[in-house]
């Protein structure tokens, strides 16, 4: 287990974007605006994914949220794994329950959508089965599976779970929306891993939107006024509102799209 208190990565520049990209993909940031964001979802590029070739390097690997203005694959930054990554081999879309006991973890239902692109030579498309693993904590702060100086869930596995990339570069889960514990603001682990590939980020929530609509009901009410926000939590700061969930209600709850680009050289 690592300590959640060391970022990593940095965001690229937009010379160093249109670099990778290249002419042809750069032309389409004619008319953007830089870090705009919107709430369509971005559309699937046209270009097919190159075939990958067996690799033994470590690629730079980045995200980019659906939710920008710019184009797809345009790469973001990578973040501490942080606590707590067990390596629990579950392969399963709903990741609420403890398979042990069969217990749920209480909270809103989220259902959390990641799609998985690949760059490889200035190409754009979907990276098929690429494994996501994802982990949170619960409504309480709490992660399962460990021993920490407030718990010890150590024999548990609720709110852990992979699932592979399909065709389109889909991996979908239903989840919780996650609590929060001291010195974080509200966050969700992933890892995505491909071949030699591996690359760790962590996804982010709107502060007004977890206070205000989220943590105002059970079972987050009773815990209390979230103690962290983005701005100061270190980790955030150091590319988060790149990696920051668009999340819309729903019938059953909440749903977000994220969309990452792996840069496979």
């Amino acid at each position: 287990m690592d300590n959640d208190d060391e970022p990593v990565g940095r965001v690229l520049s937009r010379r160093e974007v249109l670099k990778l990209l290249g002419a042809a993909s750069a032309a389409a940031l004619v008319g953007c605006i830089p870090g705009q964001e919107t709430a369509a979802t971005v559309a699937p590029p046209t270009a097919a994914a190159v075939p990958l070739a067996p690799t033994v390097s470590t690629p730079t690997l980045n995200v980019t949220t659906v939710a920008e203005a710019i184009p797809n694959c345009v790469v973001r930054p990578a973040m501490t794994e942080g606590p707590y990554f067990v390596d629990t081999q579950l392969n399963r879309s709903d990741i609420r329950t403890d398979p042990a006991s069969g217990v749920m973890a209480d909270g809103a239902l989220l259902a959390l959508t990641m799609r998985v692109l690949q760059i490889r030579d200035g190409v754009c498309g979907p990276l098929e089965g690429a494994v996501v693993d994802i982990w949170h904590c619960d409504a309480a702060g709490v992660y399962s599976g460990v021993s920490d100086g407030g718990f010890n869930t150590v024999g548990q596995q609720f709110l852990r779970g992979y699932q592979e990339t399909d065709a389109n570069g889909l991996a979908q889960f239903t989840t919780i929306y996650p609590g929060w514990y001291p010195g974080r603001a509200v966050h969700i682990h992933f890892k995505i891993r491909k071949d030699s590939l591996e690359f760790t980020s962590q996804l982010f929530f709107d502060d007004d939107f977890s206070a205000n609509v989220v943590y105002a009901a059970e079972p987050y009410a009773s815990k209390g006024t979230q103690n962290t926000l983005n701005s100061s939590d270190g980790i955030y700061r150091s590319g988060g509102s790149q990696l920051q969930l668009v999340v819309s209600p729903t019938a059953a709850g909440y749903a977000a799209t994220f969309e990452m680009a792996m840069d496979m050289g």
